[in-house]
């Protein structure tokens, strides 16, 4: 029994690590953002991280024992409640949408014991953890060692994670279990989930944009640190010269975080059992059929003003489809990560400036084409060969998707782009040229994206979490449809702004920083660009829509 309860988690463990290294391999775009980041974003934090404790070190060394007037045990122990606090929490948002929903959970369930599960998924998490944190763990350790001349901070901040990490991913199962079994099991709540997470990845994300995060960091860092939590940045303290830990505090981090991690096993052991062989939350399916018949009827009713039954049908479609799958929308949703600089110069200034009232609309117009109208083919999926042989023609499903992008994005838009305009100082004149814009953007944009989602279609599906699957537009399409609105606005800002004399010196300035290059940029160059760019981005849509029927008329299955 013992030898099954070491060995079997132990397998369940490096079983789930390889499947991730397997999915990460397999994603070249994944591998190039996360090379991106470890240069872009962690490598300057990394050099400065190293420099600075390198530093502190060589201080320490020599008996300063403060930083700005707070001591080197306190920095520790609430660097170290903090750490435990988020990974905590990173392990509790893993384990709501991915780890406790099981892949297969009939097989694994019934090959072993429930403790051995919950044991190799918590063992899993912990090598996932270790995977991204034990490389700068040594190297900011080793640059502290290197500056105070002695090896024992690498061997204690190694023992520090091994006390931190287990312990923090233990609590954050029990935890996501527990968040999980509401969100799917508990009826009221899971008949409205999705508003629910909505709205705490809105609190989320208001909190960094307008800095209230930094100030939560702050006072938890100071309460946090004081607490058990803290204790166990006092080990650290066995491996800093000129620096006296105490035993008492050390003892009670290593039998503490040792308890904490045992009892969270044995709760996460008792949850899941709970949890995993529940029924999943059950609506009245009957009440589910006549809502969406009766929702159906009313869009296809509105749709009927000037609209035949096939594109409706199409509109119709569309909508229901993504209302069933929203997954499949979250591409249109990364723009929204850089909203974060927009809400902080929002909150800053108190007002709302003629640059983001129009970058609001912008999106509000690019998104109407990334709706439904991005992927016409692939969308199909296993209906594809169905619809091809139907009555249903090109134009008739070119336009059901522009109608129902525009039913959904016109409305949108109007509230959107008439809120700008009033809130920022934009005159009369022009926000309500930016409210027609958006209107007119929100029509044409689906249209230019029908174009380009049948040139660039995607037929299978990709992975959006760890056991979610859905098909969305191909890269290339989604990269070729935002080139094509964002070449005609650029166009149509030089113009209107008159912008081509200073983006030409800039252009220039630019050349000269190559040395064999001695070219200076004509100052009607942009302007003449701009002119050709403009118009040929007004008739994208057109001529982009034309194809799509061409296209979806012509398509013939290999």
């Amino acid at each position: 029994m013992t030898r099954s309860f070491t060995r079997v988690p132990l397998v369940i463990a490096r079983t789930e690590f390889r499947r991730t290294l397997r999915v990460v391999a397999g994603d070249r775009t994944k591998i190039l953002v996360l090379a991106a980041v470890a240069v872009f974003a962690l490598g300057p934090m990394t050099a400065f991280g190293t420099w600075g404790l390198s530093v502190a070190g060589e201080r320490v060394a020599a008996g300063s024992v403060d930083v700005a007037g707070v001591t080197i045990p306190d920095i520790l122990a609430g660097v170290s409640a903090l750490v435990w606090v988020g990974i905590a929490l990173m392990a509790t948002l893993r384990t709501t949408t991915a780890v406790a929903d099981l892949d297969e959970p009939a097989c694994l369930l019934l090959s072993t014991s429930l403790r051995n599960v919950v044991v190799g998924l918590i063992g899993a998490e912990v090598i996932r953890f270790a995977s991204w944190v034990l490389v700068p763990i040594a190297v900011l350790s080793g640059a502290f060692a290197y500056g105070a001349g002695t090896i024992l901070p690498v061997v204690f901040a190694l023992v520090l994670f091994a006390l931190v990490v287990p312990s923090a991913v233990a609590v954050g199962f029990v935890v996501g279990v527990w968040i999980r079994h509401l969100i799917t099991v508990y009826e009221p709540v899971a008949r409205y989930r999705t508003p629910l997470i909505a709205l705490v990845g809105i609190a989320y994300f208001g909190a960094i944009a307008t800095g209230r995060f930094e100030t939560v960091t702050v006072v938890l860092f100071e309460i946090l640190g004081d607490s058990p939590l803290g204790w166990s940045g006092h080990v650290l303290l066995l491996g800093i010269p000129n620096v006296s830990p105490s035993t008492l505090t050390v003892v009670g981090a290593l039998v503490g975080t040792t308890a904490v991690t045992a009892l969270a096993i044995a709760v996460g052991i008792a949850s899941a059992r709970i949890h995993w062989y529940a029924d999943p939350a059950r609506t009245d399916d009957d009440r589910e059929d006549a809502t969406e018949e009766t929702s159906s009827d009313r869009l296809g009713r509105l749709l009927s003003y000037g609209f035949e039954q096939p594109v409706r049908t199409v509109a119709v479609t569309a909508i229901r489809r993504t209302k069933r799958a929203p997954v499949r929308l979250l591409y249109v949703a990364y723009p929204l990560f850089g909203a974060f600089y927009l809400v902080q110069n929002i909150v800053q200034t108190g007002t709302v400036s003629s640059l983001v009232a129009v970058v609001c609309c912008l999106y509000v117009i690019w998104g109407s084409g990334a709706l439904f109208a991005l992927n016409p083919l692939g969308d199909l999926g296993r209906a594809l060969p169905a619809v091809l042989t139907s009555t249903v023609s090109g134009r008739q499903a070119t336009t059901g998707l522009v109608a129902a992008s525009a039913l959904v994005a016109v409305p949108v838009g109007l509230v959107v782009s008439l809120a700008a305009g009033v809130a920022s100082p934009l005159s009369l004149r022009d926000a309500g040229l930016l409210l027609g814009g958006t209107v007119v953007g929100a029509v044409a944009a689906p249209a230019l994206a029908t174009g380009v989602g049948t040139t660039f279609p995607r037929f299978g599906s990709v992975k959006v979490t760890n056991n979610r699957e859905a098909v969305m537009p191909s890269k290339t399409a989604f990269i070729v449809y935002t080139a094509a609105i964002a070449a005609p606005v650029a166009a149509a800002a030089v113009l209107y702004a008159d912008a081509s004399e200073p983006m030409a010196a800039i252009a220039t300035a630019v050349l000269s920083l190559v040395p064999w290059i001695d070219l200076t940029v004509p100052v009607t160059l942009f302007a003449r660009l701009s002119w050709i760019v403009l118009p040929v981005g007004l008739l994208a849509p057109i001529v982009s829509a034309l194809y799509a029927v061409e296209r979806f008329d012509r398509y013939r299955l290999e």
